[in-house]
């Protein structure tokens, strides 16, 4: 079983950035941990603040893994492009949210790319990411 995770804008600056919010663990201390929880699954991983550059990610592996978690960021409430490109593929698609996206702006309440994936996590922290791993290991 092969999924990729792709973490959208500023998610390089975990563990840095805003940590009453996003906690003191970098993504990439994280991933090891989920590599450990997960031994037979291949975990790829995948971080751009560029909109195009997790467009053209999804396309690539979108007819040939068996899942994608993503976590668009900011792109989350914004993107049509990245909806649609969710759309497109035959890759199941989660969605995960660090933060509760219902507990912040106004603006973040909507999800333009949840309408096209498999299902949304938002505001367990790193441990959605978990989840998302848990379900999506069952899909198959």
């Amino acid at each position: 079983m092969k999924i990729l995770i792709i973490n959208g804008p500023n998610l390089n600056l975990l563990g840095k950035r805003e940590p009453e919010i996003y906690g003191a663990t970098s993504f990439e201390e994280y991933l090891i941990t989920l590599r450990t929880e997960f031994p037979g699954i291949t975990i790829e991983y995948y971080q751009s603040n560029v909109e195009g550059e997790i467009i053209n990610k999804l396309q690539e592996v979108g007819f040939s893994y068996d899942g994608v978690i993503l976590n668009g960021g900011a792109y989350t409430h914004t993107s049509v492009a990245i909806s649609d490109a969710i759309a497109s593929i035959e890759t199941p698609v989660l969605e995960v949210h660090i933060s509760n996206i219902y507990q912040r702006e106004e603006y973040r309440h909507t999800s333009l790319t949840g309408k096209n994936c498999v299902g949304v996590i938002t505001g367990l922290g790193l441990d959605g990411y978990h989840l998302a791993l848990l379900h999506l290991s069952k899909r198959s």
